[in-house]
């Protein structure tokens, strides 16, 4: 065959691949498209046809052992997430049928400014009568001195305090002189043409009630079409502003947790009363609007005052309606003269707080100039009451922040959890997750450079993100273990006689090992087990950290009365089911025939078929109990066990008793990395001997008394939140 024929060959080869190509092509658009308007009508019809189709796309192109994984976990992540609300706006009201739940006492002043425009204003205030915040409050609508009639339907509203101007002040100045006449310790400016949502205005006192550096705090603000109009405000170098967010899906994670920010429109702005008249006020050379509300949270901040975001706080704005949008008419003209006024006071904070236009724009949005950047990556989200784990990891997250850092939060399953994202949200950590979350490589591609530090948790975790952190970040990383776990799998397997177990720890060591080489620090719950990890690879920088920290400890108390034994654990880890059936089958017996009245609680998650078996006489189970649930346990048992023959690092279990002052008895395993608390629990690994340390502080109130007063000194001493954060920013060792 020629050189020619050859070529003509491959040619119509080629033509009739791409005629095929194009073939499959249009087939598979034309039933996705199908799918798409049956989905209107037949919903689960155009669900099969969607992922029939593109079931035998995969298959016939080799896809499927990749693209079902990631579907089935894109499903899974869907169902999981939070569904977006609609907005519920008030269309249609009569002013005599409006009536606020005022009060003559308030603790928050709620001003509302109007000049015109009194359906917005009348729909404002059905809406606060329809969402009232739960503390005492007082709503002042103020009209500007509006010409004619068309704002005398406000007085027949009930429950508001109206003031009427007899001159026209403008927006400032008419703020300024009702927050004089306010009763409230707290101030809440609210633009006239907004709709509040539920939990509005209680959610901004929250912060202040938690926080003591908050000077103000802002609402997320909508569209009346729910996209986004502002999750607060960046202000550029330049003095421009940017709403950050501006039209894109209010539920992004991204938009929901509290942070620091320049400044929140003073559309629905909430501040200290005292603070304010300490700062006089609105700045009136801002006069008649504009850059009033940027300005006050720069001089807030000036004094030691954050202004914080709270997306807990939502509120409608219908942008534009007083003014109109047209920066060259009427008062609009007043945002483009005010901000060369804002950048001539504030020049010197600008150059040296604030970034250029558009520049590092993670940092930006956290006020995060002069802060650290530190990401926390682990298995999930945290769930404190339910593992060791996670209360170590979250106290991680409290001492960061502690430290005024930014904090974010990879889940490596980027799954949401209902309450625990949130409760780190209001901590003020972004918590990346969700179906819309980009790949880990993809975000760290984009923000890696801003990060200062990394603490990667667990070894599995590790081994899947340290190549893309060194490939994208030049920051400090560092590596918690939250125990050796070829130590614990070596001990277990020892125990149980179980040869593959002892080959998975062989092979657990390589892998504990090759994280350690690829980080710049280790950190372990124990001294032993740091010092393990520098004899067995010299060179490593590993340091003993303590686990957990508590801002609550026990109170010294009489004995119970009852007889009662509690052994508390999570039973996804194996070593707490060998620890239970152990106790009961060995221990508990002993105990019994000394002391008939005697009763033992397993207290726990994810109890395992073998655990609940052990339900007996005198023997309960009791799964999955709350943080409150918990204390109440602890408070009524006499004696608290960890019977644990084999495990590694420090367990919550046996510093919750100490913490709690209920006397313990445990294993040597489970007094692992508590020096000295030998001389405050007891400490024994034969059966008899444990019996006999149980059955004396059941029978003696005395020896009981003893143990409990020194317990609780020994985690006060050793637990306390001051003396966790200084444990684990010397073993971070972050350059300065």
């Amino acid at each position: 065959m020629s050189d020619t024929q050859r070529l003509w060959v491959s040619l119509r080869g080629a033509r009739l691949s791409g005629l095929l190509a194009d073939a499959a092509d249009a087939l598979i658009s034309g039933c996705l498209s199908r799918a798409r308007v049956l989905r209107a009508t037949h919903p689960v019809a155009a669900g099969l046809l969607r992922r029939g189709v593109l079931i035998v796309w995969w298959t016939c192109t080799g896809q499927v052992h990749r693209q079902l994984p990631l579907w089935w976990r894109a499903r899974r992540m869907r169902r999981a997430t939070p569904p977006s609300a609609v907005v519920p706006l008030i269309e249609t009201v009569q002013a005599d049928r409006i009536q606020v739940p005022g009060s003559d006492e308030p603790l928050v002043s709620v001003i509302i400014p109007s000049y015109g425009r009194t359906g917005y204003t009348l729909r404002c205030l059905a809406s606060i009568a329809a969402h009232p915040p739960t503390m005492p409050f007082e709503v002042i609508v103020v009209d500007d001195a509006f010409p004619g009639e068309e704002t005398a339907c406000l007085a027949c509203v009930q429950g508001i305090r109206l003031q009427r101007n007899a001159d026209n002040l403008g927006y400032l100045r008419a703020c300024n002189a009702a927050a004089a006449t306010a009763r409230g310790a707290f101030l809440l400016f609210l633009n006239n043409d907004t709709q509040v949502m539920s939990g509005w205005a209680d959610a901004m006192l929250a912060l202040f009630l938690c926080r003591n550096d908050a000077g103000a705090v802002g609402s997320k603000l909508i569209y009346p079409d729910g996209r986004l109009q502002e999750a607060g405000g960046v202000i550029w170098n330049d003095g421009s502003g940017w709403n950050f967010g501006r039209l894109d899906d209010p539920n992004k994670p991204i938009y929901n947790y509290v942070r620091e920010v320049d400044y929140c429109s003073g559309a629905s702005l909430m501040v200290r009363r005292a603070v304010f008249e300490r700062l006089r006020g609105f700045d009136e050379r801002y006069a008649p609007a504009y850059f009033e509300d940027t300005d006050l949270c720069f001089r807030l901040r000036a004094i030691g005052l954050k202004t914080l975001y709270q997306p807990r706080s939502v509120v409608v704005h219908h942008e534009g309606v007083s003014h109109g949008r047209d920066l060259t008419v009427g008062i609009k003209s007043c945002q483009t003269v005010n901000r060369r006024r804002f950048v001539a006071v504030w020049a010197n904070e600008l150059a040296r707080d604030c970034y250029g236009n558009g520049q590092h724009v993670l940092r930006a949005r956290e006020k995060a100039r002069h802060r650290r950047v530190a990401l926390v990556v682990d298995h999930e989200v945290p769930t404190a009451d339910r593992d060791a784990g996670s209360r170590t990891i979250l106290s991680m997250v409290h001492a960061l922040l502690g430290e005024n850092m930014v904090v974010k939060f990879w889940p490596q399953n980027l799954i949401y959890k209902p309450g625990y994202v949130e409760a780190l949200q209001d901590m003020g950590v972004e918590v990346l997750h969700g179906p819309s979350q980009v790949t880990f490589a993809a975000w760290m591609h984009e923000y890696g450079a801003e990060l200062d530090l990394i603490l990667v948790s667990r070894p599995e975790v590790a081994e899947g993100c340290l190549t893309t952190i060194r490939a994208h970040s030049a920051a400090h990383v560092v590596y918690y273990g939250h125990d050796l776990h070829f130590n614990r799998m070596r001990m277990q397997g020892a125990l149980l006689q179980d040869e593959p177990l002892l080959h998975a720890a062989d092979r657990m060591e390589e892998r504990e090992r090759s994280v350690w080489r690829d980080v710049d620090a280790v950190l372990y719950p124990s001294e032993e087990e740091a010092a393990a990890v520098r004899g067995i690879a010299p060179g490593t920088v590993a340091h003993a950290v303590l686990p957990y920290c508590f801002n609550r400890f026990g109170a010294e108390r009489p004995p119970p009365a009852g007889r009662g034994i509690i052994f508390v654990a999570g039973f996804a880890h194996p070593p707490n089911e060998d620890a239970a059936c152990w106790f009961v089958a060995n221990v508990f017996p002993l105990v019994r025939a000394r002391v008939p009245d005697a009763t033992f609680s397993i207290v726990g998650s994810n109890p395992t078929a073998r655990v609940h078996a052990l339900t007996g006489a005198g023997l309960q189970v009791v799964a999955d109990v709350s943080e409150e649930a918990l204390q109440a346990c602890y408070q009524q048992a006499r004696v608290a066990v960890v019977p644990l023959r084999c495990g590694a690092g420090v367990k919550l279990k046996v510093v919750e008793a100490l913490k709690e002052g209920v006397p313990l008895v445990t294993t040597v395993v489970g007094a692992q990395g508590l020096p000295g608390v030998g001389t405050v629990a007891s400490v024994r690994d034969d059966a008899a001997g444990f019996a006999d340390a149980v059955c004396a502080l059941l029978r003696n109130d005395t020896l009981w008394r003893q143990c409990s007063s020194a317990q609780l000194a020994y985690a006060r001493q050793r637990f306390n939140a001051a003396a966790y954060r200084q444990s684990l920013l010397g073993a971070i060792g972050l350059p300065p």
